[in-house]
């Protein structure tokens, strides 16, 4: 007999078309109502939490006395909860990200009782390439997602050209890896079985289509029926309509279920000719237009404060915080945990994704705020306990002492910025206004940096500066005072992979620099490994000396119409590209040492306002993006977009930081890199891997663009020959021809989907800065090491000034030793027991390369993403294989 499985459930979006609060209330009337219905109807099976544990904590928020009747509801399996925190969007989140949603999400079910073993993403923007390995090492052998394949039906044919396509609503989804989980597609989307009617008529129609549409893509006769929707209270009589429903189909058997007895029944009955689909899956439409993939430009503000906050907590405040523990034996579990969660209530797909109305963003930038600043905190407690710990008897004890940390998983060349302190006086000596100006009128000294060993290292120093500053001892009150100071920045060759180097300021003149990096009243900027030329229309041309190869027409920005939504770019029809090249620009330096070079380029483009008057119509009757007829309006209003290029002495790499001020509507801007590269794939930065994506898409697109996600980079290659452009924050490109696109801005003045909901905000009107870079390079094995300088440029140096004291760490030194050319970290930090410490990270390639990781009295075991220990620690790297490894004391 054939058996339907009816789920209740609510695709719990926790703010989106509604502001957080809305969403909220709601939520708590849903749980009240399940509650209560747990207690009255002993046939209701369980209803599914969607997957996220955090609508516990939003509950009981508001209703602290109900506790215990989520409790007693959890335990007797009516309220089905995990495995994860939230329901993120896996592409526009970190890698590391992506982790701890699970493993908070594992800590928060042991809280409560055991998750349901399903990994849920049923509204996720497509769906990562390493899903299948990441479930897996999360003890997850079955995923269930709504978007990326497209199910064939009947005819059982999968297209040849397209790998997002399967004759079934089940099937097995193989990673890059090899990694292979049992997937289950909500074909007929997560809604199929909604307000199931109790009325016999009614149930009759209403079951003769859903049963159709299910079978059309079924491979077994075990049918899932999902009894809800977004925001959907619980249908109170779903037994009674299940009592109907067995009346009329005597051949079918409804039941009311749940995931697990679903699961087990449709796994044990699968045909033998289940398909197979691989890698990421990004496709839910064969035409291309509801990929979602242009949420990775929308509000790209919000893209910006994630870097910002993910970088400070996963590789500046938990490397930091890991050191210290060495030196204090106490590690800030709790305070890190509390940032992590914060910084992930921003990350549910309409939240990160900038698709929902202005309110629910609003909320977000102080949820950034206090990720950021906890891990702020941690860094800098975590310095102070460090430093206080440091020898510095190196050093002349007339010097000051400061350290360089590299926090991340690479070595790394470039600038370290800190701020030495000359003399205090405090408060309690006198009247702050004196003290100041007694300071101030000191004359200024000469200085210098040298290294341990006492070499003189190069730097350049401020003249000395006066400002007001304060110390907050751990018991005592604060001290106010003034302070005397220089700041330095300091040319850093190469530091080790989590290493630190000690350094000092003295008195004295230092030696004369080299030749300057800037020359040509600033159109040019080199190094002994590449050459910048801004040439007459404003655009670069970049020579790598070493390759004798040129580029030319790079850094053009392009600006087009945009007339659709937050979740999909549309340029009006006939609309025609402006180019910055078409203006007059001007050029500026800034900096020109023999370390730094730095020259501003300054184009002012003339622009339309926004789109006509014709967009607010069409938007108000929710006409269909694809078929508008606005166009931009005739009024053309100045645009000045100012880049600061940037080439350090040691670097390949050549940095922009272009800032606009925004007050047009409807827009996009890019920053476009021709490459002379024509070939058929490219590669990109993703969680836990570079993924190959091709440059064109399947026959049957129609979209005229073909957006992508990245991280850190975007990369073009040949056998010989390769581009890599980085960025910070900015997590969309295309690949258009032989050029790599990079979306700067997107602005544009609804939310989209089912309704019109304006969004003023999502204009991003006012300043901006955006901040990438391009490098080219060589072999293979240039092009990874390019790879690992972008994230890495994405953390800068850590400093501190250092007293002279004795200590018991050493001035320079390194947490822990990596020898794997290929392995690119994501984490370093302390166990989430506490014992030990854990390295992550992932094969940057598809081959296998020799894998060590040493730690002085440290010995190493496998770990999977859990932390969970799986026995030795092999001396490979598989092929796109994510690694963690304990490390505990010997």
């Amino acid at each position: 007999m054939k058996k339907v499985y009816i789920v209740s459930h609510s695709h719990w979006d926790r703010e989106w078309y509604m502001p957080y609060e809305q969403h909220h209330m709601r939520l708590v009337e849903l749980m009240d109502d399940l509650l209560d219905l747990f207690e009255t109807d002993p046939a209701f099976d369980s209803f599914h939490l969607d997957g996220q544990t955090i609508i516990l904590d939003d509950y009981l928020q508001v209703r602290p006395e109900r506790k215990a009747a989520v409790q007693k509801a959890i335990t007797a399996g009516k309220l089905r909860i995990g495995p994860f925190y939230i329901l993120q969007d896996d592409f526009l989140i970190s890698s590391e990200s992506n982790t701890r949603n699970m493993l908070v999400g594992k800590a928060e079910t042991e809280k409560w009782g055991a998750p349901v073993k399903l990994g849920y993403f049923p509204d996720t923007f497509g769906n990562m390439g390493q899903t299948p390995q990441m479930m897996l090492q999360a003890g997850l052998d079955a995923a269930a997602y709504g978007r990326g394949v497209k199910p064939i039906g009947f005819d059982n044919e999968v297209l040849a050209d397209d790998q997002y396509t399967s004759q079934y609503s089940e099937m097995n989804w193989q990673g890059p890896d090899g990694s292979e989980i049992f997937g289950l597609l909500f074909a007929n989307w997560y809604s199929n079985g909604n307000e199931i009617p109790t009325d016999r008529k009614a149930a009759q129609e209403f079951w003769t289509q859903k049963l159709a549409d299910v079978e059309k893509y079924a491979s077994t006769s075990h049918y899932l029926m999902m009894n809800g929707v977004d925001h959907q209270p619980v249908q109170k009589d779903i037994t009674e309509a299940i009592r109907v429903a067995n009346e009329l189909f005597p051949d079918y058997e409804f039941i009311h279920s749940n995931f697990p007895d679903y699961l087990a029944a449709v796994r044990a009955d699968l045909p033998e000719d289940l398909g197979t689909v691989t890698g990421e899956l990004t496709s839910q439409e064969t035409d291309g237009w509801f990929t979602l993939a242009n949420t990775a430009s929308a509000r790209v503000y919000l893209k910006q404060w994630n870097t910002k906050a993910s970088r400070q907590l996963e590789n500046i405040a938990e490397p930091l915080a890991a050191l210290a523990s060495e030196v204090t034996g106490a590690y800030p579990h709790d305070q890190l945990t509390y940032a992590w969660k914060t910084l992930m209530q921003n990350h549910p797909h309409d939240s990160i994704c900038g698709c929902s109305v202005d309110e629910v963003h609003r909320e977000m930038m102080p949820r950034f705020e206090k990720a950021y600043e906890v891990g702020k905190y941690v860094a800098d407690e975590a310095l102070a306990q460090i430093t206080a710990a440091m020898d510095t008897t190196a050093f002349p004890t007339d010097s000051q002492p400061f350290v360089v940390f590299n926090t991340v998983g690479t070595a790394k060349a470039g600038i370290a910025e800190v701020l030495v302190s000359l003399e205090r006086k405090e408060f309690k000596e006198g009247i702050p206004s004196k003290l100041y100006q007694e300071l101030a009128e000191k004359p200024q000294g000469s200085y210098h940096v040298i290294d341990k060993d006492g070499q003189v290292i190069p730097a350049t120093i401020s003249s000395e500066q006066v400002r007001f500053h304060y110390d907050l001892p751990k018991e005592a009150f604060r001290i106010p005072y003034m302070e005397r100071y220089v700041t330095i920045r300091l040319e850093v060759a190469e530091l080790a992979a989590f290493g630190w180097e000690s350094f000092a300021l003295v008195a004295g003149e230092a030696p004369q620099q080299a030749e300057l990096i800037v020359s040509a009243e600033g159109r040019q900027l080199e190094n002994e490994q590449v050459k910048v030329m801004i040439t007459e229309n404003g655009s670069l041309e970049l020579t790598d000396k070493k390759l004798g190869k040129t580029l030319s027409d790079l850094l053009v920005f392009e600006d087009v119409g945009d007339i659709a939504n937050e979740y999909i770019f549309k340029q009006p029809e006939g609309d025609q590209a402006i180019l910055s090249t078409a203006f007059p620009h001007t050029v500026e330096v800034i900096r020109n040492t023999a370390s730094e070079g730095e020259v501003v380029l300054s184009q002012t483009l003339m622009l339309p306002r926004s789109a006509d008057e014709l967009l607010a119509q069409e938007q108000q009757a929710v006409v269909d993006f694809r078929y508008r007829k606005a166009q931009r309006s005739a009024d053309l209003v100045p645009y000045t977009i100012k880049t600061v290029i940037r080439l350090d002495r040691f670097s390949p790499q050549v940095s922009f930081k272009t800032t606009v001020d925004n007050q047009i509507k409807d827009h996009r801007l890019r920053a476009l890199f021709p490459t002379t590269l024509a070939v058929a794939t490219h590669e990109a930065d993703s969680i836990y891997e570079v993924v190959t994506r091709p440059n064109q898409p399947a026959a049957h697109w129609e979209n005229p663009t073909n957006p992508q996600h990245q991280h850190a980079f975007v990369n073009l290659h040949d056998e010989n020959f390769g581009v890599t452009v980085s960025n910070f924050g900015l997590n969309e490109y295309e690949i258009v021809g032989e050029t790599i696109a990079l979306t700067l801005l997107r602005g544009v003045g609804e939310l989209g989907d089912w309704g019109y909901f304006p969004t003023p905000e999502a204009q991003c009107l006012g300043e901006h800065t955006f901040e990438y870079g391009i490098t080219l390079h060589g072999a293979p094995a240039e092009r990874y090491e390019t790879y690992k300088q972008a994230q890495a440029a994405q953390v800068p140096f850590m400093t501190a000034p250092i007293a002279n004291h004795a200590g018991t760490l050493p001035s320079s030194g390194q947490m822990v030793n990596i020898d794997s050319p290929l392995f690119a970290v994501t984490a370093y930090k302390r166990s989430e027991t506490g014992a030990g410490f854990v390295l992550r990270g992932y094969n940057l390639t598809d081959q296998e390369t020799d894998f060590a990781v040493t730690k002085p009295g440290y010995e190493e075991t496998l770990l999977n993403l859990l932390e969970e220990e799986q026995g030795d620690v092999t001396t490979t790297l598989r092929p796109y294989e994510i690694k963690t490894i304990g490390l505990k004391e010997a």
